[in-house]
């Protein structure tokens, strides 16, 4: 198996330096030959090296710095002066040494080594790459994507091309064509199925359309099926938008509740209803940890709530909170129920006929493009002059279309719908959560939180911080990049990607080699 990472530790440098001293003391006369069989460059302090590995094994590594002058600025003169335009949109970096072992020299390492260069650096800012390429290895940097932007400098057995690569480059490069095959992880965008993908290739109908409005039926009628609940709002975004309508209508009642938040997403329910300026108290429990139904019930039974605002599936945990046990406890003190369900519909079969309204998506777990938002209710919603026109679902009442709604987002959201005939996507989406916990138990897997629900998992890794970059560069898209999860240092795993089961094998299997890697 050969996988990429960033070298970090003594052991890799060390490997380094040996590669080097093999490629450019031993093979290319650049340096003179020294006793201890290793080459540390001039600027290692100042080195990323991205590495490629043989299963345990180095098999080459790339090493660049930002720091300037680079050694071709000393050659040219500010490189700047020479590049094309296009490589001077965002950091420049020099590519100081790029080594493969006479062993791996089989076209699959240069093109690992490539393509894990152009998405760090372009990841990290950096618009371009320059390199002094031996003339002897002239057609392979071109097939890497580098390209000449000046005369060649050197002597002797030492002549080499200064030459630039850019993401774009990479992208037209024979490298590109070959790179290996992402998975993702990712709680969404979901990547998208024929039928799902066909929706926005076809001709969009008016939102006004007699056409329109009997497919707009039609998709409402599936969700207020899947739901339980007695009305459905659609509005063009995202969950926080269906979250903040939600909102709006407890701005409207003008009476005080209760927020429950244990994890990100509770948390910015908070923040969305302290704008809205509602009076509330917060029952706040640390992330991952199930809500003390006896002390909310203690609360709510001195009367000094009408409403009380929580979320379902806590996507930031990966916990599925007792959305059942709360509304039983609502109803018997005249609570409304207001449910953060973004992530939990479609992900389950649950019913919403006790709340009073509950938000899901078209993305997430019912798996089409992200982009309507629902708002559903159990009480007929009339218009207020109180809420922003676009966020107020009571212009929505009376089957009214009150703003533009695409038409291939309806189609799509149909086509995905669908996949719930007869349970089908619940059923795979439940079988792939108790394949994930008969996983978590064979391997060294510790989960933030218990109680977990068919979209997603949180992942607390102590034994290798990088796990998720390292995993990255090698393929796998895990999802640790937003700021609730850097923050704690968590990463997570999602199910509803089509092709998850290819994607979790491979990604096991790299990981124990990266596991075993790092134990040696």
């Amino acid at each position: 198996m050969y996988w990429c990472k960033i070298a970090r530790t003594e052991k890799e440098f060390e490997a380094i330096a040996r590669l080097n001293y093999q490629t450019f003391v031993e093979e290319i006369p650049q340096h003179e030959p020294d006793p201890s069989g290793m080459r540390v460059d001039a600027f290692h302090h100042e080195n990323v090296y991205v590495i490629v590995l043989k299963d345990q094994e180095l098999a080459g590594m790339i090493a660049f710095r930002a720091a300037r002058p680079f050694s071709l600025d000393r050659k040219l003169g500010p490189v700047e002066e020479l590049l094309p335009e296009d490589a001077l949109k965002g950091l420049l970096c020099e590519v100081r040494l790029m080594a493969v072992d006479k062993e791996h020299r089989n076209g699959r390492v240069f093109y690992y080594l490539a393509r894990a260069l152009s998405d760090y650096a372009y990841e990290n800012g950096y618009g371009a790459a320059v390199i002094s390429g031996t003339v002897r290895e002239q057609k392979l940097y071109n097939q890497l994507g580098f390209e000449p932007f000046a005369e060649t400098v050197g002597t002797g057995d030492a002549l080499f091309v200064p030459m630039v690569l850019t993401r774009e480059r990479f992208e037209h490069s024979v490298a590109a064509r070959f790179k290996q095959k992402r998975y993702s992880f990712y709680p969404g965008p979901v990547h998208q199925s024929k039928p799902i993908q066909q929706a926005f290739l076809e001709k969009p109908i008016s939102h006004r359309s007699h056409e329109f409005k009997v497919m707009l039926e039609r998709v409402k009628t599936r969700l207020l099926t899947m739901s339980g609940a007695a009305y459905v709002h659609l509005l063009v975004g995202s969950g926080t938008l269906a979250n903040e309508a939600m909102i709006a209508q407890l701005h409207v009642l003008g009476e005080k509740g209760l927020i429950l938040t244990n994890g990100a997403f509770g948390e910015r329910l908070e923040k969305q209803a302290k704008r809205w300026k509602l009076s509330y108290d917060v029952e706040a429990y640390e992330w991952g940890v199930s809500f003390d139904l006896g002390s909310i019930e203690k609360k709510l039974a001195t009367g000094n709530y009408s409403w009380l605002l929580m979320t379902h599936g806590e996507t930031s945990t990966g916990m599925l909170n007792d959305l059942n046990k709360l509304v039983e406890i609502c109803n018997r003190y005249n609570v409304l129920v207001c449910a953060d369900c973004v992530s939990s519909f479609g992900a389950l079969p649950f019913h919403m006929d006790g709340v009073y309204l509950a938000t899901g998506v078209s993305g997430k777990a019912i798996g089409t493009m992200s982009g309507l938002a629902f708002v559903f209710s159990n009480t007929e919603i009339m218009a207020s002059e109180r809420i922003p026109t676009y966020l107020d679902i009571g212009l929505s009442s009376n089957n009214t279309v009150p703003f533009t709604v695409p038409s291939p987002f309806v189609q799509s959201l149909e086509n995905a719908l669908m996949a719930y005939d007869r349970g089908v996507r619940y059923d795979l989406l439940h079988n792939r959560m108790k394949f994930i916990e008969e996983e978590v138990e064979k391997h060294p897997i510790q989960l933030l939180a218990n109680h977990p629900y068919p979209m997603i998992f949180t992942w607390k890794e102590k034994s290798f911080p990088q796990l998720a970059e390292d995993a990255r560069m090698s393929g796998f898209d895990l999802h640790y990049k937003s700021d609730y999860l850097l923050e704690k240092n968590l990463l997570q795993i999602s199910c509803i990607q089509p092709d998850f089961e290819d994607a979790w094998t491979k990604f096991m299997s790299w990981f124990e080699n990266y596991r075993s890697y790092h134990n040696e």
